[in-house]
């Protein structure tokens, strides 16, 4: 079976879509039974052709982004000329220039993976609505990461039928070096106290700033790993709260794993449904620690759920993300009862192997 994969971008780009779009090519490419293609734009410049881990890779010639969405010609000439060398085409949303291919697409190879609603511009899909909802009606199946999306997304309630829900897996396996470096990035960061970690993007969707806000009396090291436009923002509120002793930003890691392994408590404290699931919740509960997270009507409750492997509070509610952190700090044996449970579902839920073995009962059927 030969499949196409579309997307916005592709690795090395760092992102949550990018991650699970590398994660289907590489895995199905190791087996004869498939050969996995990807069909994505450059972020700005010409066109290229290139083979990553066995991933035959085009990016489309670019001027740039415009409103988040690549501006490129160059998609289209690409997409008609090797369109028919598949046998089944996905299309990874949101990405409102490749609804425009879907009318070109049989329904019968036409699959959509959609990640999750455009939030903050979806003022400027209208141009694209009537693309979008003809290409979700067309496809053969809609693939999503949980039921909360299928059951709140307003493109998704109308398909229900059409929707296979299958939750994101990744492939993480901890080293004795990964054990050695924890116990350092403890020592460096959090020699007497506990050690609470964030990760993402410093962008608005995030919450970081709520995160910062609910430091305030707390005896923990809020450590905070990302880069992104709201960075001097951050800055400023961590000063004018006199939180530089509590709080630090650090750019992105080599590696992430140690930083999991190293945390007493991870916090993901995002505020929109632009939040859809959230990967590094995977990393988290594949080390074994208990999560704090916000209910956002997505899958980022569903995968780390409150009473089981940690505690979800209201988005945008610093006071509440205080009395959870402080019920973690407090009490240390529920604290490590999440943490084992949050492993647990790792395990038994979240592993490469179940997602893809998910994905291609969808495939085949």
């Amino acid at each position: 079976m030969k499949i196409l994969q579309i997307n916005k971008l592709y690795h090395p780009t760092i992102g949550g879509i990018e991650t699970i779009v590398k994660i289907i090519a590489e895995e199905l490419n190791k087996s004869e039974e498939y050969t996995v293609d990807v069909l994505v734009c450059q972020r700005k410049g010409k066109r290229s052709e290139e083979i990553i881990n066995k991933t035959k890779v085009y990016r489309a010639a670019s001027w740039g982004k415009l409103l988040g969405m690549p501006i490129s010609l160059d998609f289209f000439r690409i997409f008609f000329k090797i369109r028919h060398n598949y046998d089944l085409i996905i299309i990874h949303y949101p990405f409102p220039l490749a609804a425009l291919v879907s009318l070109f697409i049989p329904s019968k190879k036409l699959y959509i993976y959609y990640h999750s609603d455009i939030i903050r511009q979806r003022k400027y899909l209208l141009p694209f609505l009537p693309f979008i909802n003809y290409s979700l009606s067309n496809a053969k199946k809609i693939i999503v990461a949980s039921n909360n999306l299928k059951n709140h997304s307003p493109f998704l309630k109308k398909r229900d039928t059409k929707c296979q829900v299958v939750p994101f897996g990744l492939d993480i396996n901890y080293h004795e070096t990964d054990y050695i470096t924890a116990q350092q990035i403890k020592l460096q960061y959090a020699p007497q106290t506990n050690l609470i970690l964030a990760v993402g993007r410093l962008v608005y969707y995030k919450g970081f700033q709520y995160a910062i806000q609910a430091m305030t009396e707390i005896d923990a090291k809020l450590l905070i790993i990302g880069e992104g436009p709201q960075k001097a923002e951050l800055d400023k509120l961590i000063a004018k709260y006199q939180l530089q002793e509590k709080v630090q930003i650090i750019p992105p890691q080599a590696s992430l794993k140690p930083f999991f392994l190293a945390c007493d408590i991870f916090l993901f404290p995002s505020t929109e449904r632009s939040e859809a699931f959230g990967l590094v919740q995977l990393e988290a509960m594949a080390a074994g620690k208990a999560i704090i997270n916000t209910y956002l009507q997505t899958g980022v409750e569903e995968v780390s759920v409150d009473g089981i492997s940690g505690i979800s509070v209201e988005p945008k509610n610093s006071l509440a993300l205080n009395q959870a952190i402080q019920k973690l700090i407090n009490q240390t044996d529920l604290r490590q009862e999440y943490g084992q449970q949050a492993k647990a579902r790792y395990e038994a839920q979240y592993t490469v192997e179940t997602f893809i073995k998910n994905l291609l009962r969808i495939f085949q059927y």
